[in-house]
């Protein structure tokens, strides 16, 4: 079924190629709702012969809601038979597309003749491997690497914070280094923004009233695929071993039919808040706890970024299976946690994360600006 939807895909934008549109469109791709003022600030800035579209998928159906209300024009789309007929003669017509995930589609996309295809992506930084760097990857049919290849090849710029970010796509998605764009995350600005972090502080205080005068633990796993949440009783007994803090857990979103059990099961001193966003939890958040989340990259952008634990439990088997960026040891900002027994000590020792080094590393462009430099760069782009 793949093929031929990829196969219909190739067709419809071999159609539309040599098509002359009276609109010229920008087109974002979203499957992330966390890149708005972004969206926001390209709508403004765009000349006036050009329209952006927003194609976004259900999922952040309430963040495309909002970009309308602000006048964008968004579009829901699910890889269907309507969305190669009526989407792809869209994109074809575009002088810029940006996209913030990988998109199997295309895969199958003839490149517009004049348009620049832009990987934004939706973190920071990367401790998982993916593309090539996923050792499950080189175990696919050969038709399925050149199907992965060719997305990856459609991308002509890569914008990323860092060196860093730089070599982890250069490496994992085999495209040249003359690709990558260090002008960093537009996504990261908010971190940086005296306004957002007093609206986040605004909506814990009247959705989790109270947290904010508490020692908040901010337990936060990465999601693992064919694989449960399990809160152990060793790992329940070591998260609240501050017994002055309070602990929330966060789970990915496809885990989140999780937390109402968990809630069930576990002490006053751990919490879940599902009407609360990860990132809003970041500002309250004075010890951050996860394993391999890009939530890492973020936090440490935070001024009152107090403590980042990794516990990892699990490492032999995640470096086999989906594999961890080399050399990983020599930039975490922390020690790896292997035992509850550890993460129980390093929270009652609770000594402060030094993220110097970290985000030198990693987000050596995100200071506030990204959102500036990266819409000047490619509003310009469309003038010439």
């Amino acid at each position: 079924m793949k093929v031929i939807y990829i196969w219909l895909v190739r067709l419809i934008s071999a159609l539309n190629f040599f098509k002359r549109s009276k609109v010229h469109s920008v087109i974002y791709l979203m499957s992330f709702g966390n890149n708005l003022k972004f969206i926001l600030a390209l709508a403004d800035k765009l000349p006036e012969n050009q329209q952006l579209v927003v194609f976004y998928r259900p999922e952040v159906e309430v963040e495309a809601t909002q970009l309308a209300a602000y006048g964008v024009k968004v579009v829901a789309f699910r890889d269907n038979l309507h969305f190669v007929f009526t989407g792809i003669p869209v994109i074809m017509s575009a002088h810029l597309i940006f996209c913030d995930n990988y998109y199997a589609f295309l895969g199958g996309l003839l490149h517009p003749r004049h348009a620049k295809i832009v990987q934004l992506w939706h973190a920071n930084g990367a401790i998982k491997r993916f593309g090539w760097g996923d050792p499950t990857t080189s175990q696919r049919s050969k038709a399925d690497q050149r199907r992965f290849q060719r997305v990856y090849n459609q991308f002509d710029d890569y914008v990323v914070a860092s060196d860093a970010m730089g070599t982890v796509f250069q490496n994992s998605y085999r495209v040249p280094r003359s690709r990558m764009k260090l002008m960093g995350y537009p996504r990261s600005d908010r971190f940086f923004s005296t306004e957002w972090q007093k609206g986040a502080i605004n909506r814990i205080n009247r959705l989790a009233p109270g947290l904010s005068h508490h020692r908040v633990i901010l337990y936060a796993p990465t999601y693992r695929e064919s694989m449960t949440f399990e809160l152990t009783p060793e790992l329940k007994e070591a998260l609240v071993a501050d017994p002055n803090a309070v602990v929330v857990v966060k789970l990915h979103p496809l885990l989140q039919k999780y937390e109402q059990q968990f809630s069930q099961s576990t002490t006053h001193q751990v919490r879940f808040y599902p009407q609360l966003s990860t990132t809003d939890l970041l500002m309250v958040t004075e010890t951050l706890i996860t394993d391999y989340s890009s939530i890492a990259f973020d936090y440490s952008l935070l001024p009152h970024a107090h403590s980042l634990l990794f516990y990892m439990s699990d490492l032999e088997a995640y470096q086999q299976n989906p594999g961890i960026q080399p050399h990983f040891l020599k930039w975490l900002p922390s020690a790896p946690l292997r035992t509850p027994s550890e993460l129980k000590q390093a929270i009652l020792t609770d000594s402060q994360t030094d993220f110097t080094k970290f985000n030198h590393h990693w987000n050596t462009y995100n200071d506030g600006h990204a959102t500036q430099r990266v819409v000047e760069y490619y509003c310009h782009y469309l003038t010439k």
